[in-house]
């Protein structure tokens, strides 16, 4: 028997234990790192037991009668051991999360599945569940990824800006400076976006204390100036890069694609085995924004999707 239940506070140990040994969970789903925001959430977390231990967890909150798998996370499905669970107990832990949502009043659930790359070993037996309850798609990402295991060159545009980068004195290395690099993403976002980053230099600065070894700054200078950087996020052996950024002047000295060549080149050394761009769509999917998904196939990134699943109850 599968039994569903919420996850509380005092199941913290057991949940990270699992997820640090799962198929598919990486640190998007540590609860140190889900919880920086609970402010923003009302989490409703579920956790699938059996026998009295815990076999597989659901970062999600809840927003009126819908349950979100987790609405802060850019991906967050249930997540599975190594052991213990193949298509069939995927099934029954999918019927029991049905059987929990309709007790507990809900009429729909938003599940955003693991994408594979992020996948220690294959680990899609709850696509198979879902559909079988009735799940369908909902919107569709679209990301551009380097398999750094037989990566592709790049173009020769990207090539060429490379070298006028180097020639013109651009520097590229690992910084701490995350202050100095959230004043020049934070201006980048207002001009550009009329927005500004999720991540306040508060949170990042939080989630670096917590994950030093896993989320770290990339930048671009010019004699000691900040010119461009990128955020990256070490899940498993995926480098997934964020937060990306050039200033004017990173703009004209095509610092970006530097950057970018260099960061290819360390994760493919450090045996990375996948570079994610993440997506490079608008409006849940619907608008592909044509000019950057080119920028990062000219670097080598080919498609990978993120999907999101609706289950009406």
């Amino acid at each position: 028997m599968i039994e569903i239940v919420r996850y509380t506070p005092e199941m913290r140990a057991d949940w990270d234990n699992l997820v640090a040994g799962s198929r598919n969970g990486n640190m998007l789903h540590l609860r140190g790192f889900m919880d920086y925001h609970s402010d923003r959430f009302v989490d409703h977390s579920l956790v699938a037991m059996r026998d009295g231990t815990m076999l597989a967890v659901l970062p999600a909150n809840v927003d009126g009668d819908t349950l979100w798998s987790h609405k802060g996370l850019t991906y967050g499905s249930w997540i599975m051991p190594s052991k213990h669970i193949e298509p069939s107990v995927m099934l029954d832990v999918m019927e029991a999360t049905v059987a929990y949502l309709r007790e507990y009043g809900f009429k729909r659930m938003v599940y955003k599945p693991v994408p594979h790359i992020y996948h220690r070993y294959p680990a899609e037996d709850d696509l198979y569940g879902l559909w079988r309850c009735g799940g369908r798609l909902l919107e569709c990402g679209i990301s551009s990824t380097i398999d750094l295991t037989n990566r592709l060159p790049l173009d020769r545009g990207c090539r060429s800006a490379a070298n006028a980068a180097r020639r013109s004195g651009v520097e590229v290395a690992r910084s701490q400076d995350w202050e100095a690099y959230w004043l020049v993403l934070s201006q980048v976002l207002a001009d550009r976006h009329d927005t500004q980053p999720v991540h306040t230099i508060d949170e990042i600065r939080l989630l670096v204390k917590r994950f030093p070894d896993r989320i770290r700054l990339y930048t671009a200078t010019v004699q000691g100036q900040i010119v461009a950087g990128v955020v990256i996020f070490e899940l498993g052996s995926v480098a997934h890069a964020q937060y990306i950024a050039a200033s004017l002047q990173g703009r004209e000295l095509k610092a970006l694609t530097l950057l970018f060549d260099w960061l290819i080149g360390h994760y493919a050394e450090r045996e990375f085995r996948f570079f994610d761009f993440g997506i490079s769509t608008e409006q849940h999917g619907a608008i592909l924004n044509r000019g950057l998904v080119q920028q990062k196939c000219r670097l080598g990134g080919r498609g990978i999707l993120y999907p999101i699943y609706e289950l009406i109850i």
